[in-house]
């Protein structure tokens, strides 16, 4: 955004020198990102007059002008240029840059030269040479531009307009109003304290209804408001010269008065608006473009719905382009006279012979303007107000205004109004509470002492960005303007209005009391401690990316969405951190890596009963050989079976005592339906773990033996916080011989190892110290539907040797259990 500072001194009383203004602009958080000194652009050019003019002696086209740059009677002599305009003659004034002088907006510094062996001491300029815009190929005439010419030897700079300076301003995404020098003034005011001199509000014009189809209706009432304003006897022809200029010190090129009024317009409010040649949409729409009564253009025709495929679009500028689905269309008589929000087209653009007009003032979805202005690859001044979100009451507003500027500077006359809104209600009032204010902000410093803010100043900054303040017992009642609606939406963001305009650094520091040192959470470090044992298991950490397609590798709930998604593959919430793993297995295994081990901690983002679910998951894939362990294969690459995977991640959950059982599963879309197992905690089901499916295997060009597992990460986290395994107890260690036993049984192969541990330990209490798995067998030598496990049992009493009978004993009772709960058999 680009701010005059005198546009910007007429709206609001500011006299800090602009260095100081725009340092506290900066701080206040619209980021000046550079000063443009219009004034530097004509340093050293001054007026002068032409007294003579004669043709080069050895250059056809080069003239050699006497010219005078003092007042008349000075004893300063004529200065000799020779300049190549066709346009020079005698008896006129032109700026004259003086040697030494240099030109920024052609990088150019004067020097005393010869061209063709004739000596020339200075430059006429063109308006170009300036930094001005210029339509003619010559110098500029100073007698033809303005109305008074300064006196001889003055400096040229005001009376072409650049003797202002301009801000660069960088506008955030929540703050549309600083896209309009009415925003900027109340910013100022709000900083300086500088008192307002907004123009006055034009007479609001009545409107009745606009007759539109119902699906018209629909698309109008998705942004809020469309309305058109009838307007007869407009003259056509070039702005004032004020206009002109803070057109172009915004960085906008004049067109013609009409054209123009809607851009000051939409500098002004920040609405942009839209004119539209009434006769031409007359013949656009199959009538004649005369002035009767019955051949104008009927509101009627007008629609507003999404361009068809391949449907052509000429745009102002003169681009042609072929419109998609994504891109909302202003129609008349179903044909695109414009891209709503972003460009009007050339069909029914302002003309000199424009005569009568429809003015639109709209309010369209940030989002549908979005999707145009990127389905044809346009960004407009337009466009990037409506992508930034506009309040819906300054609309009409602006229409009034630029009505009030048409009648005034195109003799425009009002034929009527018509308006199409969905209902609107206005706001209520939000509460500041002055309890709040202080505890949040704390006291500022006034003379080194420190002090609440004083409530004169509180109403001053707030009454200075527009809102409306009724006081009352524990603080304000505050009316936001419309200008302001789209961030001003809770009390925490008026307290932080208040802290931002009066300065951060207006307030005092001060540290929490009492201070108490800081340290992670217990869950934060068994997350932490839980990372490091998935690497220590040889495991790596991935992170990939919350945005995926919509479409994952296994068809869940559909995916969330984004409204507006910078990039059509990454337009949707993830809802599993296994796609990326596989999808990134299977890269490194095609770039010939031989195996790829990685997992994942991180947010997955899930609809449940049309509300958003987000959970921290773990997940991850072992996939392929482990090459650091090929010390232990004797140098051949293998790939590990399920159980070696199991035991992979059994060995990262062990470090931090979480005990995992698991349940056989053969319903997961994902998992080998032999080879897959949830995986309970605390008896709990957590998460699975599996092999892959060979369809998918195959599909995705992964070898068979690729693993998977995914848990949930706030119940392991639990788990591995309580207290009775996160505080360490000491034991001592054992001073007197254990007896170990080994227990093998036959059971039917639906029994797992874990349900067997589980009555193992409970039966074998208080002398049975440890129980683990040695070994599973399932084949010929067991009978079918049977398998047979071994455990290695291990007793001892901390206090004295266990006798033979003792051990053989609760190794009994052991066994006993194990027959009456699971029926097993001890295989001999």
């Amino acid at each position: 955004m680009r701010v005059s500072l005198q546009w910007l001194r007429e709206l609001v009383s500011c006299d800090e020198p602009v260095q100081e203004l725009a340092e506290r602009l900066s701080i206040a958080g619209f980021e000046v990102e550079a000063i443009d000194d219009l004034a530097s652009q004509a340093e050293g050019v001054v007026v002068g007059y032409v007294e003579d003019r004669q043709p080069h002696p050895d250059a056809d086209r080069l003239s050699v002008c006497q010219l005078r740059v003092s007042p008349p009677g000075s004893d300063q002599p004529l200065l000799q240029v020779v300049c190549g305009a066709a346009n020079v003659r005698a008896g006129i004034h032109v700026p004259v840059a003086l040697v030494g002088a240099h030109l920024s907006a052609v990088d150019l510094t004067i020097q005393a030269s010869e061209l063709r062996g004739v000596a020339s001491t200075g430059m006429i300029c063109s308006l170009k040479e300036l930094g001005l815009a210029d339509s003619s190929d010559g110098i500029a005439v100073l007698d033809e531009l303005l109305e008074t010419v300064p006196p001889l030897g003055a400096p040229v700079a005001a009376a072409l307009g650049l003797d202002d300076q301009v801000l660069e301003l960088a506008i955030t995404a929540n703050r549309p109003d600083g896209l309009s020098m009415l925003g900027i003034a109340r910013e100022v005011a709000a900083l300086t304290g500088g008192q307002l001199s907004l123009p006055p509000a034009a007479p609001v014009i009545p409107a009745e209804p606009l007759p539109v189809e119902p699906a018209s209706a629909a698309a109008i009432e998705t942004g809020g408001l469309f309305s058109l304003t009838a307007l007869t006897g407009v003259r056509v022809e070039p702005s004032p010269a004020w206009l002109q200029r803070r057109l172009e010190r915004a960085g906008l090129r004049p067109i013609n008065n009409v054209v123009d009024i809607t851009n000051l317009v939409m500098l002004e409010t920040g609405q942009p608006l839209h004119a539209f040649d009434q006769g031409r949409l007359a013949v656009l729409g199959g009538r004649p473009a005369n002035a009767a009564a019955d051949s104008v253009a009927d509101p009627a025709d007008l629609g507003l719905r999404s361009a068809h495929a391949a449907e052509a679009f000429e745009a102002l500028d003169g681009s042609s382009h072929q419109l998609s689905p994504e891109a909302l269309v202003v129609t008349y008589a179903n044909q695109p006279i414009a891209l709503a929000g972003v460009i009007g087209g050339a069909g029914t653009a302002v003309q000199p012979d424009t005569e009568t007009l429809w003015l639109e003032a709209a309010m369209f979805s940030a989002e549908a303007v979005r999707r145009s202005a990127r389905s044809v690859g346009l960004r407009t001044d337009a466009s990037a107000r409506f992508e930034k979100g506009l309040p819906l009451e300054v609309t009409l507003l602006a229409a009034d205004r630029a009505v009030q500027l048409l009648q005034n500077l195109a003799g425009a006359r009002v034929q009527g109004r018509w308006l199409h809104q969905r209902p609107h209600q206005p706001a209520d009032p939000m509460r500041l509470r002055r309890d709040a204010l202080h505890n949040l902000l704390g006291p500022v410093l006034v003379d080194g002492q420190e002090e609440d803010l004083a409530e004169g100043r509180i109403e001053q900054t707030l009454t200075a960005l527009g809102c409306n303040l009724q006081a009352d017992e524990e603080g304000w009642l505050v009316t936001v303007p419309p200008s302001r609606s789209m961030d001003l939406t809770r009390e925490v963001d008026l307290i932080e209005e208040v802290a931002r305009l009066v300065g951060y650094d207006h307030f005092a520091s001060h540290l929490p009391d009492p201070i108490e040192p800081g340290g992670l959470e217990a869950g934060q470090q068994a997350e932490r401690w839980l990372r490091q044992a998935l690497c220590h298991a040889g495991l790596q950490e991935t992170c990939a990316f919350s945005l995926v397609p919509a479409q994952g590798l296994v068809e869940h709930s559909p995916r969330l969405g984004l409204t507006n998604p910078l990039l059509t593959d990454y337009g949707h919430l993830r809802d599993s951190l296994l796609d990326e793993l596989l999808l990134a297995a299977r890269r490194n295994l095609q770039a010939s890596m031989p195996g790829f081990w990685a997992f994942e901690i991180g947010r997955v983002f899930q609809i449940e009963s049309d509300s958003l679910i987000e959970r921290s998951e773990l997940a991850g894939v072992l996939c392929g050989e482990r090459r650091s362990e090929l010390w232990s294969s004797a140098g051949k690459g293998r790939s590990p079976d399920y159980f070696e995977a199991r035991g992979v991640l059994q060995q990262a959950l062990a470090t931090l005592k979480i005990p995992c059982e698991d349940r056989a599963t053969s319903h997961h879309p994902l998992l080998h339906p032999g080879r897959a197992a949830e995986l309970l905690v605390e008896g709990r089901v957590a998460g699975w773990f599996g092999q892959l499916h060979p369809e998918r295997a195959e599909a995705l060009d992964l070898p068979e033996a690729t693993h998977l597992f995914q848990l949930a990460l706030i119940p392991l986290l639990s788990a591995a916080t309580r207290r009775n395994r996160w505080q360490p107890a000491f034991a001592p260690f054992a001073t007197v011989p254990a007896s170990e036993r080994d227990l093998a049984l036959v059971v039917p192969d639906s029994v797992t190892a874990a349900q067997l541990l589980s009555a193992i330990r409970k039966a074998g209490k208080p002398l049975l110290e440890s129980a683990e798995l040695i070994d599973r067998y399932q084949g010929s030598q067991v009978e079918a539907g049977n398998a047979s496990q071994a455990f290695r049992l291990r007793y001892r009493d901390a206090r004295r040797t266990l006798t033979e009978s003792e051990v053989e004993q609760a190794h009994t009772k052991i066994l006993g259990a194990l027959q009456k709960q699971f029926g097993a058999a001890r295989r001999s």
